[in-house]
């Protein structure tokens, strides 16, 4: 049964209570159990990380173009939030490859000639907000992306330091937030008040909304989890059968074929070798010179073919 909801509350407190219930279904579906088991395949994660920056990509744009909207303008705040660079950042050091080259990837263009319903859904109904007439829904996207980043984000941070090896300046920027005052990263505590002040700039823009928009937020909010669930579904429970992800340091094995003459011809002469060695006897200089002729023989028959 839905939780009954008092939307005479602050904003952030609304958006809490209305997103239990689809909060705690997106949490533990099978895509979100896999990420925070550590246990998907690093090229799989980097093609997650690829569709959020796709996300995080659509929605920052909507928020630049309407930074001023005044339910939005409390809680805008590029340089503290913005997590496209790090992203991009992330994605290409995990492909190892500039971060001017990660969309040339073979990965990422199987993505893109494979994009998931999934993925287009999400982009579509953020755009839709951005080019509608009041574009205050995207409130909720930004508070369940953000605070899901600076909460639960933290749990799969240290997840995948292990998993894969990655630190905060090599592959997870993503989960790195900077302090409210400075350019210093933010510890837990400095997390803690990030969000504090997050949940007040939604309360002042939830001041500002029209009375049946508070309404409608709440609604979004739930949208916003069910799309971020389509998301999970759409990682890629097995690894492909070739990763796409190449070791820079190991070189491919070669084969140098030869034709059945050839070996036939080799197999003989060892055999005749072998036969004139017995018969004539390799012991003392004489024999041991005779044994390095024959080893020199043969390995000449190998090397002219």
């Amino acid at each position: 049964m839905p939780a009954i909801v008092d939307y005479s509350q602050p904003l952030a407190t609304i958006m809490k209570e209305s997103t239990i219930e689809v909060h705690n279904e997106v949490e533990h579906s099978e895509g979100a159990k896999l990420l925070l088991s550590g246990e998907l395949p690093k090229e799989e994660y980097a093609r997650f990380l690829m569709m959020l920056w796709y996300i995080y990509d659509t929605l920052e744009r909507g928020l630049d173009r309407h930074s001023t909207h005044p339910v939005l303008e409390p809680t805008y705040n590029p340089a503290l939030l913005r997590r496209t660079p790090s992203l991009a950042a992330d994605i290409s050091h995990i492909l190892q490859v500039p971060e001017s080259a990660w969309k040339t990837h073979p990965l990422h263009q199987e993505l893109m000639s494979n994009t998931p319903d999934a993925l287009t859904e999400y982009i579509e109904r953020i755009q839709d907000l951005v080019n509608s007439e009041d574009p205050s829904p995207l409130l909720a996207h930004s508070y369940v992306r953000y605070l899901g980043d600076l909460s639960g984000g933290q749990n799969i941070r240290t997840t995948l330091s292990k998993a894969y090896g990655l630190s905060a300046e090599d592959g997870l920027s993503f989960y790195v937030f900077k302090e409210l005052q400075t350019s210093k990263p933010a510890s837990i505590g400095e997390m803690k008040r990030i969000k504090d002040w997050f949940r007040d700039g939604m309360n002042k823009g939830g001041k500002a909304a029209k009375e049946d928009m508070i309404v409608e937020l709440a609604d979004e909010a739930k949208k916003v989890f069910l799309l971020n669930s389509g998301i999970f579904s759409a990682i890629r429970t097995a690894a492909p059968k070739r990763s796409i992800l190449m070791d820079k340091t190991s070189t491919p094995l070669t084969e140098k074929a030869y034709p059945l003459s050839s070996v036939l011809s080799v197999i003989a002469a060892v055999c005749i070798a072998h036969f004139l060695l017995v018969v004539g006897g390799f012991t003392g200089e004489k024999g041991y010179s005779k044994l390095l002729t024959a080893e020199e023989w043969v390995a000449s028959l190998f090397t002219s073919n």
